[in-house]
């Protein structure tokens, strides 16, 4: 037979379980989440590894509530001068439209959704964004015909290739898992790969200061 103090050490003990049972299950949440963002970084980083298509521009690609039409890409590079060093940026051209089927809300394109990826296992690049009209973050209206835009990101002053890649991230509309207690109203987060696009012979231009 269990004495009393056995059965006291017994019922704290599984208070202590499930007062830190909520805690481990969303530790181990994160763990997974946290492996699934490295897989399919790794994946685009090689190409034996990648997890999503493959596609050469021109071409269309849809992802969240983003259309894109990729066209063609450009090299810029600015010389060194007396008050600045060399400096360089890749520019890739395409039609951007808002396809926001469940919000039906004007935005502007986040740099994150768009990534230069490098290869040969070195980390991706955000975008800036997308400049259109002349303007960057251009806020595009639901359901309006697509708008020429582009993104720049940096590079080596040096760089140059015969083609380059885009890594195209798309947002999930849903709620919060409910593990972490929070509302699990739908809306745009969670971006995920959707497609690597090669853009081929990118023409090189010189830029003057400022361009």
């Amino acid at each position: 037979m269990e004495s009393l103090d056995d059965v006291i050490d017994a019922m704290i003990a599984d208070r202590v379980i499930h007062r830190h049972r909520r805690k481990w299950l969303i530790a181990i949440a994160l763990v997974v989440v946290l492996a699934l963002v490295i897989l399919a970084t790794g994946g685009w980083k090689e190409k034996q590894g990648r997890t999503v298509p493959t596609v050469t521009a021109p071409t269309t690609v849809t992802a969240g509530k983003w259309e894109y039409s990729f066209t063609k890409a450009e090299i810029r590079r600015q010389k060194k001068t007396e008050y600045s060093d060399a400096e360089a940026k890749l520019r890739v051209y395409f039609d951007l439209k808002n396809i926001d089927d469940e919000e039906h809300q004007s935005d502007s394109l986040t740099g994150d959704l768009l990534r230069w990826v490098p290869g040969n296992g070195e980390d991706l690049v955000d975008s800036n964004g997308a400049t259109c009209r002349g303007e960057l973050n251009w806020v595009l209206v639901y359901g309006l015909p697509p708008q020429s835009c582009y993104t720049e990101f940096k590079i080596p002053a040096d760089f140059s290739a015969d083609m380059v890649e885009i890594g195209v991230l798309g947002e999930k509309y849903e709620g919060d898992d409910s593990l972490f207690g929070a509302n699990d109203d739908p809306y745009w987060h969670n971006e995920a790969p959707v497609a690597v696009v090669q853009v081929e012979k990118p023409v090189v231009v010189e830029d003057k200061a400022g361009d």
